[in-house]
């Protein structure tokens, strides 16, 4: 499989993680009236820590209180960041929606850089803001929903900071495994009370499982082997299309239309996404080092040491892909 895939090539590897994430995410969006919001969020979560700490099989001995503390610190970050934006796309479309949350890593990148030149892609950004409601501001938008998106994306800045401390911390992909299995354990009471027997229904747990498999392990999967042959900026600078590939996923399988200005905003927060990575690449090239840039919860300067070392192949101790990525949002 792994060889197949690669045949793709790395750009069309982070592309096609890129459409699964949003289409995951555009299915995810139709199954809410089953489950509601909270319930699809509980599915995907349970179902993804299982996966994970299947293939993983990290080890929860020898590590110190520190360590605990932090990857139930990036569990916590995961959980708000997938429930919060999920009650975001029950309010308002998707591209917005996803347009909104990239906001949050978006000015943790510029608060990083600290370069006067970051003040052009702020300006870029408020500007496809304010148009997101048609120029007059988001009056055009659940503001319920506007709220959400905003608040997904301080938990995704929030999450891509504790992902790369995680990272540091645990071997392959141990804190992530343990950090899902945290988020699954805080969102599974939530979905209990909110959905009820309605969660177990043989048709909630297959799209359910679907959810988790289209939003979390194949876009791993496909992540990993693209970085494996990808600069880590180049990798930012796709995943900054988040937003337009989220639009094209909601008009599709949602029937949510864009309109000139709405795919304007969504545009202009695109190029400033792309312009803060290259600005934050431009910054720290001579050091040898890329800065963290708005990539779908990845912390791409903390990974970017790691994969200069062969990947180990899967075995029996260890099957699967060894070093998975954080996630998105969305996602």
């Amino acid at each position: 499989m792994r060889g197949r895939l690669g045949h793709l090539g790395p750009v069309g590897l982070v592309l096609a993680g890129g459409i699964s994430v949003q289409f995951g995410g555009a299915v995810a969006v139709s199954v809410m009236p089953r489950v509601g919001a909270i319930g699809i969020v509980t599915l995907r979560l349970v179902f993804a820590a299982l996966v994970l700490l299947v293939v993983c099989r990290p080890k929860v001995r020898g590590h110190s209180r520190a360590d605990w503390g932090t990857v139930v610190a990036f569990g916590v970050a995961m959980a708000g960041m997938n429930g919060l934006f999920y009650q975001a796309v029950a309010r308002i479309p998707m591209g917005p929606a996803v347009t909104l949350e990239v906001l949050g890593p978006l000015a943790l990148s510029v608060l990083a850089s600290r370069r006067a030149v970051n003040l052009i892609w702020a300006g870029l950004a408020l500007g496809g803001v304010f148009l997101l409601g048609g120029g007059g501001g988001l009056d055009g938008l659940d503001p319920a929903g506007i709220a959400y998106a905003l608040g997904a994306g301080a938990m995704w800045a929030t999450y891509i900071l504790f992902s790369a401390r995680t990272g540091r911390r645990f071997p392959q992909a141990d804190g992530l495994a343990l950090a899902m299995a945290v988020a699954a354990v805080l969102f599974l009471p939530l979905g209990i009370v909110e959905t009820g027997s309605r969660l177990v229904r043989p048709d909630a747990l297959a799209l359910g499982a679907a959810v988790a498999v289209m939003s979390s392990v194949l876009p791993y999967t496909l992540e990993l082997l693209a970085l494996r042959r990808l600069p880590a900026h180049t990798f930012a600078i796709l995943m900054s299309l988040e937003p337009a590939i989220a639009s094209v996923a909601g008009f599709l399988v949602l029937s949510q239309a864009l309109s000139v200005t709405e795919a304007l905003a969504i545009a202009l927060v695109i190029a400033a996404s792309m312009g803060a990575v290259r600005t934050q690449v431009g910054r720290r090239g001579a050091k040898g080092a890329v800065a963290a840039g708005p990539v779908a919860g990845v912390d791409v300067g903390a990974h970017a040491e790691a994969r200069t070392e062969p990947l180990p192949e899967p075995s029996e101790s260890h099957p699967g892909p060894p070093e998975p990525l954080p996630e998105p949002s969305e996602k």
